[in-house]
């Protein structure tokens, strides 16, 4: 017991602690594309510190719009808890697979429930956006994440990461990860499929009437989902060698989770927003039938 709250508060602890740093250098990649100066590494820290001392303005006092940012950060939160970013996951014995699926897609349906509490017609069409993204986005997880679970006879994390780490690479973990390559920049929310915000079009959409507080729960959450991902996809996917010492296996997972996020940053930089339908047809053309050749790879053994 005293092992898993300590690991759990590890875990906590690297997800809040890093997930605005890598949004940093999100911001810092966009800046040099751009040929800007850009803002410090470390101005999301000073974003969440700024919101969280400011007042937090309600539309209306519907509870539903004020447990929203707490239930979509504790969702993502426990979804961490679920996944080793190094040393083994808190609640690894406690969930599996599918409770992580769960709980990512508990966050979403927070975002939407509170987007709909606030009554802003920008608001409705944010919350809209978001559910056909979950909708295009969430079965291409679920499937490549399926895949590594037929690979490995297990629903566990832990079992996922020690097939991949003993077993090495095979043609449907290749393709698969590719799948959950493919869907990462929509997961994390990033150009080009930050279509639910759309600050140019729909204002920020499910967060048009936020701010304080509540707003910063909910960018929390948005930045701890790029960790999250990045170290999902590095330990389940990518047959990184293991030292089997927490430290060693932590420094390793957050040399490749730095690159992923570096991918992130590019690929957010250097694409425009894609409309909806657009998104929703790259999705269901091309990589639900990548994640979905991957499972037929697995079933047959490949």
């Amino acid at each position: 017991m005293v092992q898993t709250i300590g690991l759990a508060a590890l875990n906590l602890a690297i997800i809040v602690g890093l997930a605005p740093l890598a949004e940093g250098v999100v911001r810092r990649v966009r800046a040099i594309v751009h040929s800007r100066k850009g803002p410090p590494l470390v101005q999301p820290y000073y974003d969440l510190a700024k919101l969280l001392v400011k007042e937090d303005l309600a539309p209306t006092r519907d509870l539903v719009w004020r447990l929203a940012p707490a239930l979509c950060l504790g969702a993502v939160l426990m979804a961490g808890l679920l996944v080793p970013l190094g040393p083994p996951a808190p609640l690894a014995s406690a969930g599996d697979v599918i409770a992580f699926i769960y709980f990512v897609a508990l966050a979403g349906a927070a975002i939407m429930l509170g987007a709909f509490a606030s009554g802003n017609p920008y608001a409705y069409i944010g919350a809209s956006r978001e559910m056909m993204m979950m909708f295009s986005v969430e079965p291409v997880m679920a499937i490549a994440l399926i895949t590594a679970a037929v690979k490995a006879h297990s629903l566990t994390f832990p079992d996922l990461v020690s097939h991949q780490a003993a077993a090495g690479p095979s043609v449907s973990m290749v393709v698969a990860g590719v799948a959950f390559l493919l869907a990462l920049q929509a997961q994390v929310g990033k150009l080009p499929f930050d279509i639910a915000e759309a600050e140019q079009e729909i204002m920020e959409g499910p967060f048009i009437e936020r701010s304080g507080p509540g707003l910063a729960l909910f960018k929390l959450a948005s930045y701890a989902k790029v960790l999250i991902f990045s170290s999902l996809l590095v330990q389940v996917f990518v047959p990184v060698p293991r030292f089997h010492l927490w430290p060693a296996d932590l420094a390793l997972n957050l040399v490749a989770v730095t690159v992923l996020v570096l991918i992130i940053g590019l690929v957010n930089a250097v694409n425009p927003r894609l409309r909806i339908d657009q998104s929703m047809a790259y999705f269901s053309r091309v990589v639900v039938f990548v994640a979905v050749a991957a499972l037929v790879f697995a079933s047959i053994g490949a």
